[in-house]
């Protein structure tokens, strides 16, 4: 999914209420919490929990449920973060191949000296040597890539958190 904040300036956003901010909280702590759960954590009943998660849904303040799995436990040792430098007349077509990359877990374009910033996670070394040579250094427009790999993670939050 790409996302423009410029295009999301445009749409007014959804007034949040109180409510609706402590369901976000619980969301984000436990996404598969039941409605009925969930409205006996905030005082609500389970179709008005059901209502208001849907009216988010639908002005696309919710985007998706999903599921945060931690890579070392299933077998992927590296964790690297590359600034990629490209050719202007690259960068849709580079972001989009890039974008379909199942290494990559986040892609941003960016201001500042880097036009992509990008986040990868590999089984190996190798792997990541691996796709380096064969998929992102091979790709037409690439000016220069710089590549940070990952020591130790103190905090990662998928999504805003209110």
């Amino acid at each position: 999914m790409v996302y423009n904040y410029s295009e999301a300036n445009e749409i007014p956003p959804l007034e949040l209420d109180e409510i609706d901010h402590q369901i976000l909280e619980a969301l984000h702590e436990n996404s598969r919490i039941s409605y009925t759960e969930l409205g006996k954590k905030i005082g609500l009943s389970r179709v008005a929990v059901q209502a208001r998660i849907s009216a988010m849904i639908e002005a696309g303040v919710i985007e998706r449920f999903t599921v945060v799995i931690n890579p070392a436990k299933i077998g992927m040792q590296v964790s690297a973060f590359f600034s990629v430098d490209i050719e202007p007349s690259h960068l849709h077509e580079v972001a989009e191949k890039l974008a379909k990359e199942p290494a990559v877990t986040s892609l941003y374009h960016m201001t500042g000296p880097s036009t992509l910033h990008m986040h990868g996670i590999f089984l190996n070394n190798q792997d990541m040597e691996k796709f380096l040579l064969e998929r992102l250094y091979t790709m037409p427009g690439i000016i220069r890539v710089e590549t940070q790999m990952l020591l130790k993670r103190y905090k990662s939050r998928m999504g805003l958190k209110l």
